[in-house]
């Protein structure tokens, strides 16, 4: 996948999204412009360019570093700890 470049890639775990949308912006009524995957959990949130940015709510609240994106055709990871971005091999 990526070389060695956080601490964090053991938190990557083969997951699976919990809903096909924002968990919490679903329980809101509100929209969101894109969707991570914890990939620690499997959670779904919404990213920073949605007024809730719940992804990164969810990596305060339970520390799990490493998200993916959602979107189609997209293969990146995000982690919050390193502020580093790195693409799936």
């Amino acid at each position: 996948m990526a070389k060695e470049i956080c601490d964090h890639l053991d938190q990557i775990h083969d997951v699976r999204p919990h809903t096909r949308g924002c968990e919490e912006c679903l329980k809101l009524g509100d929209e969101w412009v894109h969707l991570r995957l914890c990939m620690t959990c499997g959670k779904v949130g919404c990213c920073d360019s949605s007024k809730n940015k719940h992804a990164t709510a969810h990596f305060h609240e339970t520390q799990h570093a490493i998200v993916r994106s959602l979107e189609p055709g997209e293969r990146w990871f995000w982690c919050y700890v390193d502020e580093v971005g790195f693409e799936a091999g």
